[in-house]
């Protein structure tokens, strides 16, 4: 016989539940080929599986689809964020506003470089940073900054900030769903090679090629080795033909 062996994906996995929980459904009422207990339990198990595995994809599929209109949010904000500090920059170069006020913003007195505006978090603490700057030293009678406003600057802050926390909130969920979709799949495997110790073990009698048929029907999947020479219906009729020959040796292959 050829090995057989366990699925390694959820497509995979659930379509070997469906197949020996249909082919058990469809079988003759004195055909008992997988246990009445373990047949219910796959049923209700694969129910939970199949429901997590839509939701899981489909919590994949929508941070995948949103990430396009976030990573936009992200370049905008960035953008922004770094034209309104060299703006204020050129300020405080040409004496509009005084040297000492850049403390305000979180920046350095001593350096005209912009922050590493590299990665999200840089660009949350930055545009926290000049927004909470500007509001201040306007209300101490400066006069505001244009070409970007800070309000406009803000706009696209609070889209980048509020599309950040979504995709935060999208990836713990997908990341959560992960999670549990491992330990179904543990479970995935323990019901399957169950059901399959059982489909084999009713079979164990028939001939070679036979029992191969038939243990397929229930969805065992098989493996011919390299060079291992494929069952055919051929197998078993030379298998009879040497059994009746010589009537002390088995039926099957082992």
């Amino acid at each position: 016989m050829p090995y057989r062996r366990l699925p390694t994906t959820d497509q995979s996995r659930l379509r070997a539940l469906h197949a020996a929980i249909d082919a058990a459904n469809r079988a003759a009422f004195n055909e008992k080929v997988i246990d009445y207990k373990l047949q219910s339990e796959a049923q209700r198990f694969l129910q939970r599986y199949e429901m997590q595995v839509i939701q899981y994809h489909q919590n994949f599929e929508n941070r995948v689809s949103a990430n396009k209109k976030y990573q936009h949010a992200v370049q905008n904000a960035r953008m922004y964020i770094s034209h309104f500090i060299q703006v204020l920059n050129l300020a405080i170069i040409r004496g509009d506003i005084k040297k000492d006020q850049i403390a305000l913003y979180g920046l350095d007195e001593e350096y005209r470089s912009l922050p590493d505006l590299t990665s999200e978090e840089d660009l949350l603490v930055w545009g926290e940073n000049i927004i909470k700057g500007e509001q201040e030293r306007t209300r101490m009678g400066g006069f505001a900054i244009y070409n970007p406003t800070i309000s406009k600057v803000k706009v696209f802050y609070d889209i980048f900030k509020d599309l950040q926390f979504t995709q935060q909130q999208r990836k713990l969920n997908t990341n959560r769903n992960f999670d549990d979709l491992s330990e179904l799949r543990k479970e995935a495997d323990d019901i399957i090679l169950r059901l399959w110790n059982d489909i084999e073990a009713y079979y164990a009698d028939r001939l070679p090629y036979d029992r191969y048929k038939c243990c397929q029907n229930y969805g065992v999947v098989y493996y011919f080795r390299t060079g291992e020479k494929p069952l055919t219906p051929e197998t078993d009729k030379e298998i009879i033909k040497i059994r009746e020959m010589t009537p002390s040796l088995p039926l099957t292959d082992e």
